[in-house]
């Protein structure tokens, strides 16, 4: 599901709002007792065998595919992106959405019955899998409270929108003053070919 961008938060009471966790996107595809997580590009990330292997074992379902986000937190319980890009472990998957849950479908329903199903079978703590909590109605709210705890910002959903990827119904509201920002553009940049 892609997301649009905003500069500004929001309140609506048709929408949810969940902070925006800083690391690697992924789907998380438990089938055959393993999980594989694979990243927006349809590419699955194999530097990551030690968290798939305790995603497989904390899931007490038979299979399901959950949309979130990979992440190490530091010591304070903060994303710490390039402690990530380092591959330091141990990683956790923050699962903010249910695709598909024991051999059914679940993207045509209503975003929050999917988050319903979804903090059904992510297991208490501690365990590398995580649920993405969310307000509903009180975008401002969560993002001056993300900007004053130094998160990267917060995602506003559509509650009952349907998980459809040509029809986005989210969008990202990045907070200025997050530090971990500062040269991630130079790190992603393509290297272009000297001119000669």
């Amino acid at each position: 599901m892609p997301l649009a961008q905003l500069r500004a938060p929001f309140d609506h009471p048709d929408w949810l709002f969940e902070v925006k966790y800083d690391g690697f996107r992924a789907l998380a595809c438990l089938e055959g007792g393993t999980v594989r997580l694979v990243s927006r590009k349809g590419n699955t990330y194999k530097s990551l065998p030690a968290l798939c292997r305790s995603l497989a074992a904390c899931m007490t379902v038979s299979d399901a595919v959950l949309d979130g986000e990979i992440v190490y937190l530091g010591p304070d319980g903060k994303p710490q992106f390039y402690d990530l890009m380092r591959r330091r472990g141990p990683q956790y998957f923050y699962a903010f959405d249910l695709l598909w849950l024991n051999g059914r479908d679940q993207r045509g329903l209503p975003l929050l019955e999917r988050k319903r199903r979804l903090r059904e079978i992510v297991p208490r703590a501690p365990s590398p899998l995580l649920y993405v909590d969310h307000v509903v109605g009180a975008g401002v709210d969560l993002f001056e409270a993300v900007g004053r705890n130094d998160l990267e910002g917060i995602v506003a959903k559509r509650a009952d929108a349907r998980y459809t990827p040509e029809e986005p119904t989210c969008v990202k509201i990045k907070s200025p003053t997050y530090s971990q920002i500062e040269g991630r553009q130079e790190l992603f940049e393509k290297r272009r070919p000297a001119a000669r």
